[in-house]
């Protein structure tokens, strides 16, 4: 769900210039950088003089810009397909897919930007209908309706009202700005103008105390309401259904669809997190992202809204078939009306040995108890055993060493990785700093693109393996407890290792059991 993204969780930042302070430091190390990254650059020497394979990494996604600087050299070729002559020349369903697909499009180059949530979708699929009245194929998605329906009115009612809000206040905030200007006569205020006729004006008393309270520049007010306007116009509409483009049933995978326009409307959150796996290492520009020999495939699924589990199922399933040896999932949601076909599809990763890395989430729930989608677990008695569920950390060792963002659980997450303040790659070559769990997964997906590309035997479980088994465990050690300002909770009490991904200690592991 890109609302993760765009609603205080993932959050893209300013661009920045190179040689920021933040620059690079998930690579950095503990020990001898002073900050917990993921010591990626002690691995690097370790492995010197040593040679590796390239390793195909698939990143189900937003959109990413393929021809940034510091990534085009990383990004996957179909080496079957011949370029823009309108010809699916290697049989595989999709006409010249070169570097991807597009899951969110049709052949005529239109494409999905804004999406509704799934509880809207729900909700609008089954309001009018009774249980007698739903099909096989809706039955599992029917279950949910009770609590959606309570989901999508709260939601709503609370998007309505902070609309409101933000109205209250920006008039609120005019009227204020007016009566001081025209008693000062100028067409702006200061706050020595403000100190003055706090002294000497107790008319505007009120007015001159709101205007200390909030500042002269309220810009933010205006994201604020341009996140709540998305909201509501197309998160939670209910009139609003842009599948109309696409026309398929959302049920069946057989329908095919798409172009191969892997940057879309929109690449933002899609280039950030490539670029943490797989930006050009040692080329003097902007970072260094974890894997040096690896290849990005781009498959665009993920909208400015809640993902379709039938997009999500296409995109595992070309992945696979098309040679991704790892697939990056930073998207996630609430609820999965047709977990099936995303459950089919896992199992198929699974089956061909494939690596599934997926970002936790940023509601800083424990999802031991609040269930979020996609998930590892097929049934009560089954789950993907080659699936790693990342958190997100921060860079400094003290109370804020957790980010206060983060979904935990002791038995659904299974580790940490650096997460906060990381600087990556925006479109048309820009830089960006950006937070979120969405952030931490690439970095555990590029730490096994790393080990399988200098110890190609590794199957994906030995994988998963020894990026959990040499975590770094910081044992003892307090944080706060996401979600919370005070509440202090044990680190090794978020997820299943207690750990934190670590590179160095990754290859050296990997180097001995491959001896």
């Amino acid at each position: 769900m890109l609302t993760w993204f765009l609603l205080g969780c993932n959050i893209l930042f300013a661009q920045t210039k190179a040689g920021s302070i933040l620059n690079n430091w998930f690579n950095k190390s503990p020990i001898d950088d002073k900050v917990y990254g993921a010591e990626v650059y002690k691995a690097y020497d370790f492995l010197k003089g040593k040679k590796s394979k390239t390793v195909i990494v698939a990143v189900i996604d937003a959109g990413i810009d393929i021809n940034h600087e510091d990534l085009k050299e990383n990004i996957w070729v179909n080496p079957n397909e011949i370029p823009d002559n309108g010809i699916d020349d290697d049989n595989n369903g999709y006409i010249d897919d070169v570097n991807g697909w597009n899951f969110l499009g049709n052949a005529k180059g239109q494409n999905i930007s804004f999406e509704n949530t799934e509880t809207a979708r729900i909700y609008k699929r089954f309001k009018d209908k009774e249980k007698s009245e739903i099909d096989q194929a809706d039955r599992y998605a029917f279950k949910f309706f009770k609590k959606v329906k309570r989901s999508y009115n709260r939601k709503l009612k609370d998007a309505e009202r902070t609309k409101e809000w933000i109205v209250r206040f920006k008039n609120r905030y005019k009227t204020a700005c007016s009566n001081i200007c025209n008693e000062i006569g100028k067409d702006s205020v200061t706050i020595a103008d403000l100190d003055s006729l706090r002294r000497a004006n107790k008319s505007l008393k009120r007015d001159i105390k709101f205007m200390f309270m909030h500042g002269f520049d309220i810009s933010y007010v205006k994201e604020f309401e341009e996140n709540i306007d998305i909201e509501l116009t197309y998160h939670l509409n209910l009139d609003y259904n842009p599948r109309d483009i696409i026309g398929d049933d959302v049920r069946n995978l057989k329908t095919s669809y798409g172009n191969n326009n892997i940057y879309g409307p929109e690449a933002s959150h899609g280039t950030f997190v490539a670029g943490i796996i797989a930006a050009k290492r040692d080329n003097n520009l902007g970072i260094d992202g974890v894997a040096e020999n690896v290849k990005i495939m781009g498959l665009k699924a993920v909208p400015n809204g809640d993902e379709r589990d039938k997009d999500i199922a296409k995109a595992v399933r070309y992945a696979v078939d098309n040679g991704a040896q790892i697939i990056n999932m930073s998207f996630g949601k609430s609820f999965s009306p047709y977990k099936y076909l995303v459950d089919e599809a896992f199992e198929y990763a699974e089956k061909k040995g494939i690596l599934l890395v997926h970002a936790a989430g940023n509601e800083s729930y424990n999802i031991d108890k609040v269930k979020q989608y996609p998930t590892k677990h097929i049934s009560k008695t089954k789950s993907i055993s080659s699936w790693i569920t990342v958190g997100a950390s921060g860079r400094n060792k003290n109370s804020r060493f957790v980010a206060n963002y983060t979904n935990y659980g002791k038995e659904n997450v299974d580790i940490f990785a650096p997460g906060t303040s990381l600087r990556s790659l925006a479109p048309e070559s820009k830089y960006s700093i950006g937070s979120g769990t969405s952030y931490a997964a690439p970095v555990v997906s590029g730490v096994a693109a790393l080990l399988l590309s200098y110890y190609p035997q590794l199957t994906a479980n030995q994988l998963k393996d020894i990026i959990l088994q040499s975590a770094v465990r910081y044992k003892d050690t307090k944080v706060t407890k996401p979600g919370t300002q005070k509440k202090q909770i044990q680190f090794e009490k978020l997820s299943k290792t207690g750990g934190l991904v670590n590179a160095y200690e990754a290859v050296k592991m990997a180097d001995a059991m491959t001896k």
